[in-house]
């Protein structure tokens, strides 16, 4: 059998043009906003905490966008410099690097909380070259190893990618456990072929209730399921504010501590007036 040829994800080839008019897409920023609040779902983090999040594939920032509305902090890899140019002038919280996951992270171990990633895994399907270490059973290793590597413990990474076959769920997840991880594919709509959505949802360490396999989403009407998910999404930020009303002394030392421990510099210091509310104007 002949070595499959490297297919570059579509993204790599696009101009600045490019990159902007698919992130300005209404339906690309839904689709990634949907994928992506069910990807923090599946994360399973303690509620109302920020954590340190790496995002694989972050693109322009759709994703991104989401973790910053959602309170965290997060850093962001992605093999298109047009993509991460967009990310840059969208003027995201979110530290951004050029990368090839294909050969692996550079990322001090323990590094992060949590990852995740969408759309973006079945790339390292593709051979790069003739060369053995261009295989992807070597591109998936490097990428598991060091992201395990990356990862505290315990966490979770969860990746929602589209595999064209089961042989390939199998090759992911198998070189997934060589590297360490525990867990396993979460199918969301297993019997709509529109709807369905693959995530591999791993586990690093821990045990318990934390590190429990979750449950694909049953049904079919992915639409209706949406609908009623940015519902209660938008009556949770009517009532207590866009993030989550999580903003208070704790919530932000909490932050302030990630942002210093990742050698951000210019982090105010820590005072007795550290969260406290401001005296309304008139």
């Amino acid at each position: 059998m002949s070595r499959p040829e490297y297919q570059a994800p579509p993204e790599i080839y696009y101009g600045d043009a490019e990159a902007k008019k698919y992130t300005q897409n209404t339906r690309n920023q839904q689709i990634q906003a949907d994928m992506t609040y069910r990807a923090i779902e599946l994360l399973n983090l303690p509620p109302d905490e920020p954590a340190f999040l790496l995002d694989i594939g972050c693109g322009s920032g759709l994703s991104g966008e989401i973790l910053d509305e959602e309170g965290h902090i997060w850093a962001g890899v992605d093999i298109a410099p047009s993509m991460l140019e967009v990310a840059l002038e969208r003027d995201l919280d979110g530290d951004l690097f050029l990368q090839d996951i294909g050969q692996g992270f550079g990322f001090r171990p323990g590094s992060f909380d949590g990852a995740i990633s969408i759309s973006v895994l079945q790339w390292l399907l593709n051979a790069e070259t003739s060369h053995p270490t261009s295989s992807p059973p070597h591109r998936l290793t490097r990428f598991f190893t060091t992201l395990h590597s990356a990862l505290r413990n315990p966490s979770r990474a969860v990746l929602q990618f589209y595999p064209t076959s089961d042989d390939q769920i199998q090759l992911i997840t198998s070189i997934a456990q060589k590297a360490g991880f525990g867990g396993g594919v979460v199918v969301d709509y297993p019997n709509s072929k529109k709807a369905r959505k693959v995530f591999l949802c791993l586990f690093v360490g821990g045990g318990g209730t934390q590190q429990q396999m979750p449950k694909g989403v049953e049904g079919e009407d992915d639409e209706h399921a949406r609908f009623e998910r940015r519902r209660e999404k938008e009556k949770k930020r009517s009532t207590s504010g866009k993030r989550k009303n999580i903003k208070d002394r704790d919530w932000i030392l909490r932050k302030k501590e990630l942002y210093r421990q990742r050698g951000k510099e210019g982090v105010p210091r820590d005072s007795k007036y550290t969260g406290r509310k401001r005296k309304a104007t008139f």
